[in-house]
């Protein structure tokens, strides 16, 4: 197998405590190694701490790093992207999972197709693990693209340093992810999808990303603070643009994962 570099993969963790090991499982699976995990927890109170350090005194290439106080998922994400040395900066939340060609086959498919960013197509499924559907990546995306409708996941998503630098989330509460694809997607003026589904994402009652009412502002916010929008051009784009677009996609989803 070819050795394409050092892969650094980001994962946050917060009171994670039923799923992470599952994740961490799906890192050792895989069939390229060359690989380090960062794991940023973000002050547990559960097990979580305890169940990574099990796996990091197994594997020198886990490393474990604690933040003093609560800063969400983007300042744990950024800190191990901080602390990354790899080549490649990949993506995994701590109840996701990933194919264990996952590596393999991504980091091929940028080498054929000489690119710096990356992401593919990849399974929903619910908190017990059954698969509820699947989200088809589109071939190519854009910053004009990724403005109208989120459609990288970012479980998926891999970023070549040796061609952008380290790009980091910006300071959001919440939608810093899709913030960092638009921050790419300046720099890098096109991202190359696999058709392939190599992940599976967990979609869980309760979580931030499942609450799609409460991001509204947020979505907003990236406008402004990413792409340096107005607030009018923002809350226009958002309303006029976006919000059709995502409709759209929702009826579509449906159908295809009946």
């Amino acid at each position: 197998m070819k050795d394409y570099g050092l892969v650094s993969i980001i994962m946050p963790s917060y009171n994670c405590e039923h799923y992470i090991a599952e994740s961490i499982k799906s890192v050792l699976a895989q069939t390229y190694q060359n690989w380090e995990l960062l794991i940023t927890d973000d002050c547990s109170t559960d097990r979580t701490i305890e169940i990574v350090k099990e796996y990091v005194a197994k594997d020198e290439r886990i490393k474990l790093i604690l933040l003093e106080k609560n800063g969400g998922a983007g300042v744990a994400r950024n800190k191990s992207i901080e602390k990354a040395v790899g080549r490649f900066i990949a993506f995994l939340d701590s109840d996701d999972l990933w194919y264990p060609n996952k590596l393999e086959r991504q980091l091929k498919f940028m080498d054929e197709k000489e690119c710096a960013i990356s992401h593919t197509s990849y399974m929903t499924c619910d908190e017990d693990g059954y698969v509820t559907g699947i989200i088809v990546c589109r071939r190519r995306e854009s910053l004009a693209s990724m403005s109208r409708d989120d459609k990288m996941g970012f479980l998926t998503v891999i970023y070549d340093v040796s061609q952008l630098g380290k790009i980091y989330l910006p300071k959001l509460r919440k939608r810093q992810d899709w913030a960092l694809k638009l921050k790419l997607l300046q720099i890098c003026k096109y991202a190359y999808g696999m058709k392939e589904p190599l992940a599976y994402y967990r979609k869980r009652d309760g979580s931030i990303s499942n609450n799609k009412r409460s991001l509204v502002k947020y979505n907003i916010a990236v406008y402004q603070n990413v792409l340096g929008w107005t607030t009018l051009r923002a809350n226009i784009f958002f309303y006029f643009v976006f919000m059709p677009t995502y409709i759209i996609k929702r009826i579509f989803l449906r159908y295809l994962n009946k």
